[in-house]
């Protein structure tokens, strides 16, 4: 899922371009905490399989520990949330698939979104697989005005999305594009790419004369939803595949409804520390063998989120 870490391009959780299991109400009570609790493993319990194809591409510290442990925000169905008490979703599943390739566990944390690359860089896991939009700015650590604020990421890319706006069932004022929230409120995640894309399009309403673009920012999508069904704002921004996954679920897909703007496609990456070019590497090399055997479209498939699917895994291909 985007803070002084940017989620996502001007079109693209930081969270797919396609949220499917929850609803408004229920993603409320299963994440409105955001603290660093709900965990699952992606992969069996046990030792670490060093027969696995790349295991021995790994870090040693890692081969060693049998798990990768990742930071998460589990509140973006269909692309990682609660369930359970474990952490379900296509990111969860990919790196089921991942695990598979490289003999580890992965071991996922949820926090909040803001906060989970200051965590990684401070050791509290090993990447961060959240939604995250691949973007210049998070790869050199800047904040969204350009000050450097860290020594940045490198992201191991494996999906592509695109900006989602998420409006009341019927869509009864009549929104289309971006443009057309000119004059109304939006609700957005803070932290996410979308907050920045938001702030950017109520810039164009000012310059285009088009009436003042009011931002509302959350902690958790989930409560930019409510906004919406209460009739607070009059659209929620988000990915795509997420904002198709509301609609189809919340309220029995009474609640919402979803529009899609493909052409501002972006990817989402796995990010890694700087410092760990291994890592990086063996992840990057997994991502690859998983695409070629078909069980990374598989697990996209399995959450309807196919058309976001990559076909090789690219390293800070994201703008």
């Amino acid at each position: 899922m985007t803070a002084s870490t940017t989620r996502r391009t001007t079109a693209a959780r930081s969270r797919i371009a396609a949220v499917g299991a929850i609803a408004v109400a229920g993603a409320l009570i299963l994440t409105g905490c955001g603290d660093q609790t709900d965990k699952a493993s992606t992969s069996p319990s046990g030792a670490a399989n060093s027969s696995a194809p790349l295991f021995s591409k790994l870090p040693k510290k890692i081969q060693d520990a049998g798990v990768i442990k990742v930071g998460t925000d589990a509140t973006y169905a269909p692309m990682e949330f609660t369930e359970g008490g474990k952490i379900v979703g296509v990111d969860p599943d990919v790196a089921a698939a991942l695990s598979k390739q490289l003999g580890v566990q992965f071991k996922f944390e949820s926090g909040t979104f803001d906060t989970l690359i200051g965590s990684m860089q401070t050791g509290r896991s090993d990447l961060v697989m959240s939604s995250l939009t691949d973007t210049k700015a998070r790869q050199e650590g800047l904040d969204d005005k350009g000050a450097k604020t860290g020594a940045g990421v490198d992201f191991v890319d494996y999906f592509s999305a695109s900006t989602g706006i998420l409006v009341k069932k019927g869509n009864p004022e009549g929104i289309k594009t971006l443009d057309d929230l000119c004059g109304k409120t939006v609700a957005v995640q803070r932290g996410t790419t979308y907050e920045e894309s938001a702030k950017t399009q109520a810039e164009k309403c000012k310059t285009d004369g088009k009436g003042e673009l009011k931002i509302e920012s959350f902690p958790s999508d989930a409560e930019a939803q409510t906004r919406v069904k209460a009739g607070g704002a009059s659209a929620d921004l988000n990915d795509s595949p997420v904002a198709a996954y509301i609609a189809q679920t919340a309220g029995g897909g009474n609640d919402f409804e979803a529009i899609a703007n493909p052409t501002d496609a972006g990817l989402f990456g796995i990010a890694v520390d700087k410092k760990n070019t291994e890592l990086r590497d063996a992840l990057k090399e997994a991502l690859d063998a998983v695409i070629k055997d078909g069980t990374y479209k598989a697990a996209l498939d399995k959450w309807n989120a196919g058309s976001g699917a990559v076909t090789e895994a690219k390293i800070n291909a994201g703008s």
